[in-house]
């Protein structure tokens, strides 16, 4: 996937201040007239954006973007992170979830099995690998990136097991301590600040 010259002049206005607040550009779009930022901590954190963090991140970008003008005419600046349930778009996006399970939508509406779910196993460039199934039906299925309309990362509650007793039941979903040992904010609904510019 190409940027387009816009694109590529954002791209690097936005991975200048993510990375002086040592943070990750996770994704960049432009949809009609919405410019979408997605920041996000750095592989291996322990906690994910903050809604401080892209308060501050939205201020410096807006900012920075009045400064140099980038893109022509009126637009919104939408500065967000991925949530927990993120969108894989591209290469390097797989490529940072391997060992999560995913779910993937072929776009090929013809495909014999057109949606995947699985463990990410690998991923390259052009491909991801997923081992999808249980026990001795497992089986490895490579896919072209490509080839995929959508994909994102599945958020699976692990059951939690009581101290030297009984694993609690998989249908009570409580806060706090019976949650999987994730970050507060990687929990939470995906935070959202937007800021609109118009260019002058």
């Amino acid at each position: 996937m190409t940027d387009t010259p816009v694109i590529q002049r954002v791209r690097t206005i936005v991975e200048s201040i993510a990375s002086d607040l040592e943070l990750d550009l996770y994704d960049l779009e432009q949809r009609g007239s919405t410019l979408r930022v997605t920041i996000d901590t750095p592989p291996g954190s322990d906690a994910g954006v903050d809604l401080n963090q892209i308060a501050l991140a939205t201020r410096l970008i807006s900012r920075e973007m009045d400064h140099q003008d980038p893109i022509p005419g009126k637009y919104t600046l939408e500065v967000t992170s991925p949530g927990v349930e993120r969108t894989l778009r591209l290469p390097s996006h797989f490529q940072r979830e391997i060992g999560k399970t995913v779910n993937v939508r072929l776009a090929d509406v013809n495909a014999e099995q057109r949606r995947l779910e699985g463990v990410l196993v690998a991923a390259g460039d052009t491909t991801a690998t997923l081992r999808i199934g249980e026990g001795d039906h497992i089986v490895e299925q490579v896919i072209e990136i490509a080839s995929i309309d959508r994909a994102r990362t599945v958020f699976v509650w692990g059951p939690q097991p009581k101290p030297g007793g009984k694993g609690t039941s998989k249908k009570k979903k409580k806060s706090g301590a019976s949650q999987p040992s994730r970050s507060a904010t990687d929990a939470q609904p995906k935070p959202k600040q937007t800021a609109t510019k118009e260019s002058s």
